[in-house]
């Protein structure tokens, strides 16, 4: 700054009174303005020049990754684009959803169940019908969740034990009665008690079989013939893990319980009385006794004492020759009437005098 600028601003700033020789802050704060417009007027109108790109072939550094070596000092439009996030696929279906089709079964697929504890599975699907070779439908009254694997079982033992039964007694089925299948509780639903197969969907209780002409296989009914019911506990015990019946522990009186519970050297339990009819009529009197039984042994009663001795009944010949000797009942003489005496009367008992001093007042 010249000389001349210097007076001018002080003129300014003491005005024509003048002032002392110190120039006051407006002035010193109008002097730094005026020294850094040129220098700002410098750095704006020339470019800071910048680094030089580090060269592809340069080794690796610690603080860089391979990744970003690779890149180098690209401009972003010539990354690559990051690839955007897919949903999980589905896993593929397993061997017994792709064998158990529509040519076998209604049963379509249902979610993964995850329940409390040990409850639910995976692979599991909703029973609603086995379809029979000749493409009959046997309907599930009502329809049963389960694992795949029981579904097929079911299906299988429907198809190869239970259809030819059906066809001889001269019919066809048509339903399979369903009393309970997936539920997560306890065995025979004891609070705290093990986790049952039905908690675990690998179990079904069946009631019965219903024929197309209307007759139908209780499973669990004395009625039913007996033949009928050890085909079925046959066919069962031989396709499934478990089989739970009438007499196995009081739980199972009205169906029959399933499942393909998994042990030790693939131990199987079948449980199931097959009771025999009741009979049409119920006896009310003991049989008669034969003719050629031994005779009784009574009590001797002779002396009056009973000690306890017994003898043998007379024979048959001696007990003819007395009662040929006595009269029959019919036959005897008619006793004399006799006089009926009158009833007497009864008596009036007195009451025993009062001691209460109010007597006087009866």
């Amino acid at each position: 700054m010249n000389f001349s600028v210097r007076n001018r601003l002080r003129e300014w700033s003491c005005g024509r009174s003048g002032c002392d020789q110190r120039p006051n802050a407006v002035a010193a704060l109008l002097v730094l303005l005026l020294c850094a417009a040129p220098a700002q007027a410098y750095l704006t109108g020339h470019s800071v020049p910048l680094p030089k790109p580090r060269p592809a072939e340069a080794p690796v550094t610690d603080l860089q990754t391979p990744a970003e070596a690779d890149k180098g000092d690209k401009p972003a439009e010539a990354a690559a684009p990051v690839a955007e996030k897919r949903p999980a696929e589905p896993p593929p279906p397993s061997a017994c959803r792709v064998a158990l089709d529509d040519s076998i079964a209604i049963a379509p697929s249902v979610p993964d169940i995850k329940g409390p504890g040990a409850c639910g599975g995976p692979d599991m699907v909703h029973l609603e019908a086995v379809i029979l070779p000749d493409r009959t439908r046997v309907p599930l009254k009502p329809g049963g969740t389960m694992r795949c694997t029981m579904a097929a079982a079911i299906a299988d033992w429907i198809r190869t034990d239970m259809a030819p039964l059906a066809a001889g007694l001269g019919s066809k089925l048509s339903e399979l009665d369903n009393f309970d299948s997936f539920d997560c509780r306890g065995r025979n639903r004891v609070v705290g008690a093990k986790m049952s197969e039905h908690g675990r969907a690998n179990a079904l209780d069946v009631r019965g079989l219903k024929l197309a002409n209307g007759q139908s296989i209780a499973l669990t009914d004395r009625a039913t013939p007996r033949e009928q019911r050890e085909k079925v506990l046959l066919s069962m015990c031989t396709r499934f893990s478990t089989v739970l019946g009438p007499g196995s522990d009081g739980y199972h009186e009205d169906h029959i319980h399933l499942d393909l519970a998994e042990r030790r050297n693939n131990y199987k339990i079948c449980q199931w009385d097959v009771w025999d009819p009741l009979p049409q009529v119920a006896p009310l009197m003991p049989a008669i006794r034969p003719d050629d039984a031994p005779p009784r042994e009574v009590a001797d009663k002779s002396d009056g004492k009973g000690d306890g001795k017994a003898e043998a009944a007379p024979a048959p010949a001696v007990a003819e020759q007395s009662s040929a000797a006595e009269p029959a009942a019919d036959e005897a003489e008619p006793e004399p009437d006799r006089p009926v005496k009158p009833k007497p009367k009864p008596r009036k008992r007195r009451t025993a005098p009062s001691t209460s001093p109010f007597s006087f007042l009866r």
